[in-house]
């Protein structure tokens, strides 16, 4: 019997007046996206993936210890209980990007993943962490991740997480592999004028290159007071041959739908051999500091 999943993305735009507090900001953002999960789940989804940090803006558009207190734990935090409910009533597998705090003073920036009976599966924390021009000034807010690159089981696949400026790097991308992923979900939180050109090059270039399905997300709009570019959305879906499957909007909202065809995994890689004929005894300087 074939294996066919079918899986979503949520692309959201921040509701919130710049004015409002962090807390309203976050409660709107939420409620946003429990009636987006609900069209996911409406689609038939089995298992759904949301953006960088869903609930708030990109607040690293700015240096302010203010958004300290955006951060929740994981996964004991409202926000994480909130979800395992979302997913048990849905009956859907969900990933949930948000702030991390691990203990006083250390953040990350991590994804939990939810199984659809509402069991917490484990987390993923980003490890390469961006700092550069313009406004995204992650080193003042997350530490590396440190929790290798997990893959978790679940009744939809293998599913793994990579997020946003973690795509630059084929490495951690390739370790998801070795680790059995089956779908590799990235969240992120991207400009145009910046990133956009990569956009569709990179992630392709990732599920090619190892053979498993990627589910892109980007946010859209723009988020004053900072205005650092315009989110570009077109949140996708590709194939074990990197072609892109079916794209979301550019500047709307949306929930983007695919039926991933998991048994197209073993027959790329009958085609392509490419994890039998790699030779990591002759990669010497990939793992030197």
């Amino acid at each position: 019997m074939a294996r066919i999943t079918r899986a979503a993305l949520i692309q959201a735009s921040n509701p919130a007046p710049p004015e409002a507090s962090i807390a309203e900001t976050k409660k709107q953002m939420i409620d946003k996206h429990i009636e987006l999960i609900k069209q996911a789940a409406d689609q038939g989804a089995q298992v759904t993936c949301l953006q960088e940090i869903f609930y708030g803006p990109y607040f690293c558009a700015e240096q302010d210890t203010r958004w300290y207190e955006i951060a929740e734990s994981v996964p004991d935090g409202p926000t994480i209980k909130l979800m395992q409910q979302l997913a048990k009533e849905h009956k859907m597998i969900l990933v949930v990007p948000i702030y991390e705090v691990d203990m006083t003073g250390v953040y990350y920036n991590t994804a939990a993943v939810i199984d659809e009976h509402g069991e917490y599966l484990g987390k993923y924390r980003k490890h390469h962490i961006p700092h550069c021009n313009p406004g995204f000034w992650e080193k003042f807010y997350f530490k590396p991740g440190n929790l290798g690159y997990p893959v978790f089981e679940t009744s939809a696949g293998k599913i793994g997480v990579y997020i946003c400026y973690d795509r630059h790097f084929p490495e951690g991308a390739r370790e998801l592999g070795l680790n059995g992923a089956e779908i590799v979900f990235n969240p992120s939180a991207t400009v145009a004028g910046l990133s956009e050109y990569l956009w569709k090059l990179e992630q392709p270039a990732h599920a090619v290159a190892n053979q498993y399905y990627v589910g892109a997300i980007n946010r859209v709009g723009t988020e004053a007071p900072w205005n650092i570019g315009e989110f570009y959305g077109q949140s996708y879906f590709c194939n074990p041959r990197g072609q892109i499957m079916v794209e979301g909007s550019r500047d709307q909202d949306d929930v983007v739908i695919a039926y991933l065809d998991l048994d197209m995994i073993e027959e790329v890689r009958n085609t392509w051999q490419f994890f039998r004929d790699r030779r990591p005894e002759s990669y010497t300087n990939i793992t030197k500091p």
